[in-house]
Order: C-alpha cells, then sequence, then structure tokens
C-alpha cells in the first residue's frame, strides 16, 4: 500500500512538472487584438515555470514566469498593421504557435434573444435581408467568436467547447448573431480595418443572471442552491460562465440588447443594470470602455392588453433604460422606437438597430465630428394659448415628422389622460392640445406597450417614449 501511494504521489508529481502550457480558448489562432493599445494574454502552466513569447510584430521576446498556482497574465503593445500576424510560446514542455491574427476593432456583443438571434432567423421569425447577407458575407476582415450558452454556480476559468474564433463567411455567420454581425460588417465598412466581434447572448436572460455574485448580493439575496434552475433565469449563472471566463481580453466596448425578461421590474433593473456595467468594466479594468445597448421595441404580444398602470406595460422599462443613459458614463441608448412589432418579440429590422449602433459608436467613440446618431430627447414643457409646448435637447437640425404626430396623450389634476393631436412646431417643438382637458399638467408619448412611433429627429432617429409626470397611479379616459 505504501509503495503504491509513493508511486501515486510521484505520478501526479510528474504530471504537475510536466503541464503544458494552456490558452483560453478567446486567445488563439484567428483571433482579432485591439490595435494599437496593450492587450492582455493569460493562461495556466506548471507552477513557477519560465514561459517565453515571441510576437511577430515586436523585435524583442517577452519572458514571464506562471506564479505557484500555475496561473499567468501579461500585456503585449499591439500596432496599426493591417498584416497578418503570429504569437509563439514556448517553454520546457509546450511549443504553441498561433496564427493569422489581426489588429482591430474587438467589440462585446451581449444580451439576450435579440442579441443572440441567428442571422438566418428562427423559426417563423426571419431576418430582414438574411439571405442577401449570408451570401455576401466572406470577409477575413471580420473575426467571429460565439460563445456556447451556458451556465455555472461559480465562476469558470474558461468558456464551453466548441467556442473559437473564425473568419466571417457564409458557413459560419448564419448561425452567429445576426445583431453582432450587422454591427461589425458596417463597423469593417466605414473604419476599413478588422472588427472582431464577441458574442455571449442567452435568450429570456434576467439582468440577474449577467452579475456576479459579489456585485448582485449587493442588492438581493443570491440562492446558494440553484441545482434544477435555468441557467439564463438563475442569478450570476451566466457570468460566471460567459463572462468571467473571458476577461480581461482586451475589447473596444460593448454593445448590448436585454430587457425584456425584466419588463416586470423597471425600478430594480434602473439599479441591477447599471450595476452590472460597472462590475464588467471593474474587472476588466480598462476604465469605462464605451457600453451602447438598445432601448426594448414596442411589442404587445398575445392577448396582452397595455397594463397602463402596471409594469406589465413597457414603457416603464423603457423610461428606466433612458433614465441608465445618466446612471452609466459614457453610455449611450440605441432607440428601436419605430421598429417594433406588435405581435412578436424579436423585431426582424436587425439591421437597422445595428445602423444605430454603429452611427452612435461613429459619433461618441470614434469621433466622427458630422455624424449625429443622438435622438432628440423631451427637456420641458411651456403652457402658452395654443397649447402645451414641448421642447427638446439633441435637437441636431430639428424634429420631424409627415402630418400629426400619434401617440400623444395628456390629463389634468384628476390624473385621467385622454387622446391629444399633437404637431411639430417650428421644426424644432412640439404642440399639444386636447379639448377634453381645459388645464394640461402632464403629457405622455407612446406610453404603451405597442405603438409605431411617427416622431423623429431630422436624423431619423425616434424620439424615446416619455411623460413629464411620475404618477404611480393615472388613468386612461374611457
Amino acid at each position: 500500500m505504501k509503495k503504491s501511494y509513493i508511486f501515486l504521489v510521484l505520478l501526479l508529481s510528474y504530471f504537475v512538472s510536466n503541464a503544458e502550457v494552456k490558452l483560453p480558448a478567446i486567445v488563439s489562432s484567428n483571433m482579432v487584438l485591439q490595435r494599437d493599445t496593450e492587450v492582455m494574454i493569460w493562461g495556466w502552466a506548471s507552477p513557477k515555470e519560465a514561459i517565453k513569447i515571441k510576437a511577430s510584430w515586436l523585435d524583442q521576446s517577452i519572458d514571464i514566469t506562471a506564479d505557484k498556482d500555475g496561473n499567468w497574465k501579461t500585456s503585449i503593445k499591439t500596432t496599426l498593421s493591417k498584416e497578418e500576424q503570429s504569437l509563439h510560446l514556448s517553454s520546457k514542455s509546450s511549443d504553441i504557435h498561433l496564427e493569422n491574427i489581426l489588429f482591430g476593432e474587438v467589440w462585446l456583443c451581449s444580451g439576450q434573444s435579440n442579441m443572440e438571434m441567428a442571422l438566418k432567423g428562427n423559426p417563423g421569425q426571419p431576418i430582414f435581408g438574411s439571405v442577401k447577407a449570408i451570401a455576401h458575407s466572406r470577409n477575413p476582415q471580420i473575426r467571429l467568436f460565439g460563445i456556447q450558452k451556458n451556465g455555472a454556480s461559480t465562476p469558470l476559468a474558461d468558456v464551453g467547447k466548441p467556442s473559437k474564433w473564425v473568419e466571417a463567411s457564409p458557413e459560419t455567420v448564419a448561425d452567429f448573431s445576426a445583431l453582432a454581425y450587422f454591427f461589425g460588417r458596417e463597423l469593417n465598412e466605414v473604419l476599413d480595418v478588422p472588427v472582431g466581434l464577441i458574442k455571449t447572448s442567452f435568450g429570456a436572460s434576467f439582468v440577474e443572471a449577467w452579475i456576479s455574485k459579489d456585485v448582485l448580493e449587493k442588492y438581493q439575496k443570491v440562492k446558494e442552491n440553484t441545482e434544477g434552475l435555468r441557467p439564463n433565469k438563475t442569478q450570476t449563472a451566466l457570468f460566471n460562465a460567459m463572462v468571467h471566463p473571458i476577461i480581461p481580453y482586451t475589447i473596444k466596448g460593448a454593445i448590448w440588447y436585454q430587457g425584456e425578461s425584466n419588463r416586470e421590474f423597471p425600478k430594480e433593473y434602473q439599479t441591477l443594470f447599471p450595476a452590472m456595467v460597472k462590475d464588467w468594466r471593474t474587472r476588466w479594468n480598462q476604465g469605462d470602455f464605451p457600453f451602447y445597448f438598445a432601448q426594448i421595441a414596442p411589442y404587445q404580444g398575445k392577448d396582452e392588453g397595455d397594463y397602463y398602470n402596471s409594469p406589465r406595460n413597457a414603457a416603464f422599462l423603457r423610461e428606466a433604460q433612458s433614465k441608465c443613459v445618466n446612471l452609466i458614463p459614457n453610455s449611450y441608448m440605441i432607440n428601436n422606437m419605430d421598429l417594433g412589432q406588435e405581435k412578436s418579440i424579436h423585431p426582424p429590422f436587425k439591421h437597422d438597430t445595428a445602423h444605430r449602433f454603429v452611427m452612435s459608436a461613429l459619433q461618441h467613440t470614434y469621433n466622427y465630428e458630422y455624424v449625429n446618431a443622438d435622438a432628440p430627447i423631451f427637456e420641458s414643457m411651456e403652457q402658452t394659448k395654443a397649447g402645451v409646448l414641448l421642447c427638446f435637447k439633441q435637437l441636431g437640425l430639428g424634429l420631424y415628422c409627415e402630418g400629426d404626430i400619434p401617440g400623444f396623450e395628456v390629463a389634468g389634476k384628476d390624473k385621467v389622460f385622454y387622446p391629444a393631436q399633437a404637431k411639430v412646431h417650428k421644426k424644432s417643438k412640439v404642440i399639444v392640445t386636447c379639448d377634453q382637458v381645459d388645464e394640461v399638467v402632464a403629457v405622455r408619448y407612446c406610453w404603451k406597450n405597442w405603438i409605431k412611433a411617427k416622431l423623429y429627429g431630422v436624423n431619423m432617429i425616434p424620439v424615446p417614449s416619455f411623460r413629464t409626470d411620475d404618477w404611480e397611479m393615472a388613468e386612461q379616459a374611457q
């Protein structure tokens, strides 16, 4: 027995001392590294093992040593080169060669089903323009890294297989996120640089699933026993399995489309979503990297009413998202008020949403001076003899609507809202009138689950739904 024990210890020691250098799945051939910055490379090896890294674009190699637990991490300076690059990692037990590496713009693409929805569409739910997009998708300058849907009760070191970097082609984009692909394709066209897209999304997921335990338990009790629960409905599960393993892979920024699953909890969302973004930024240690998020689109659903006072009225969640812009530094909201579909929670206009993401990023992250992608935002109201005059900020060249503007309601002190008439006034304001209300004290616009917004800025970005009151209870006139 003693000899067997000694042999086992020696055998284990042999394997530990001869453990190969390992890399996370996201650090691999075909990857895109964020250009012209310091990027992070990390992995695992034997404790105290010496590792040499030779980058094709650097004159000198980088020498590092794994810590006592076998973990190692280093930063490498990238350039603006558009040429293919390579990385060679070697140690006494390993020889790893990574090829076909590009420098470009790396974006994290996350959220629930409207981010997850594949370019080929869902059964019975199309993506407009998908067939042409797939046919014309072959482009080695666009690289995709899709993380498999997974959940975990504790943070994982790596994502599950078969996650790997691949070049954009009809064979790879059809099952990739339509929104992410359209975003990357247009960004590549405008910037003329490689683009890397990291998709980590899970349909019907709560924001609580994307937050680490350390942060989430500051706001709610985190369940210890998660056996049998669905990952997308389980606190911290998606952060553990689909976000933690790719930190600290260097990114330019993030795009996010989520919120439908939190529709009934707008007040909580207004707290948890900013907490999630802050949590991610802290762990990435890249400062307040750009964070762009989509406001959920109007949607009625099957046999649903407008739930005027209930959080089931999605206008409350849209309002919470609008407020998050001021709670999250360097964040920008992409407006979908005119892109929803009454009976489908998955709008087919992913190209349009992606286009707005790109235009906003060009304006705010890439500093394109003559691109204006901001939506006009309600700022103040004024009583006049002609009616209630609404003023807006972020106006650009003004407001636009053909004819009357649908979706406006007004109420007096009795808090009963009546349909109102509204028109663009002097190209920059809106005048609202209603014969049923003598003294208007509150105005609401598109305050319901389903509506097709018609009021735009001249840049054709729609005005988000809004209200001038903060009443918890109000009524609609019958």
